[in-house]
């Protein structure tokens, strides 16, 4: 059966020595390049398209975050595991997110790295013990969030603007109504349309009829 093949990346050369050797020492497992930072991650699994990335979570160039976003548009075969010293909540949400298999922390005893590795090599996802209730929560959050519709991002003031353009007013009046100049009205029609996808003042004042943009404007007070 072939070996592991394995990069490793991380900023401190006495860690990743030691780490060399442990892993090593481990049966099955084969340490193909070393790096130590975001950019020696990136070039090096291009060149030894490796099993396994054993990556540092804080690199001086780029985070390990980081190094995973680039590494989704370019990669898809490396498990990527993430070493570090400690991890949040959102940190190992969004590690999973982009494409991480594990994480793993810097004080964990020897054989939970075997096993991590064992397991993503086996298709597995590997958080530790006792990390997995955190991301679970963590990803139903992400999943109660809901996006707000164009309409829920238009502000007070530009609710006004809009209702004026229904009612026919040109910029002039508009800015007598509100007590503004007229480029400052030109300015919020241009992020209306940008926020609506409109390209004038019809297909406005017709977006806006259709999704009742003048009913949502709260009472005065």
């Amino acid at each position: 059966m072939p070996s592991v093949r394995i990069v490793t990346v991380d900023d401190h050369p006495i860690f990743r020595d030691g780490l060399r050797r442990l892993l090593e020492a481990e049966s099955g497992l084969e340490v193909v390049a070393e790096g130590g930072s975001g950019a020696d991650a990136l070039r090096l699994v291009e060149a030894f398209a490796p099993d396994v990335l054993l990556l540092d979570l804080a690199l001086p160039d780029m985070s390990g975050l980081d190094v995973l976003r680039k590494l989704n548009h370019h990669v898809k075969h490396v498990r990527v595991v993430l070493l570090t010293a400690s991890a949040d909540k959102q940190q190992m949400t969004d590690a999973l997110l982009l494409g991480a298999r594990g994480l793993v922390l810097k004080e964990s005893a020897t054989p939970l790295l075997y096993k991590c590795i064992r397991s993503v090599m086996a298709g597995e996802y590997w958080l530790g013990r006792g990390r997995m209730p955190d991301v679970i929560d963590a990803l139903r959050e992400l999943g109660n969030r809901r996006t707000p519709t164009p309409a829920e991002t238009l502000t007070r003031r530009e609710l006004l603007v809009i209702s004026a353009i229904v009612d026919g007013s040109t910029n002039r009046q508009i800015a007598e109504q509100l007590g503004l100049s007229e480029q400052t009205v030109k300015n919020h029609l241009s992020v209306v349309y940008d926020k609506l996808g409109v390209s004038n003042r019809l297909e406005l004042a017709l977006y806006a009829v259709h999704h009742k943009l003048p009913d949502r404007l709260p009472p005065t007070d």
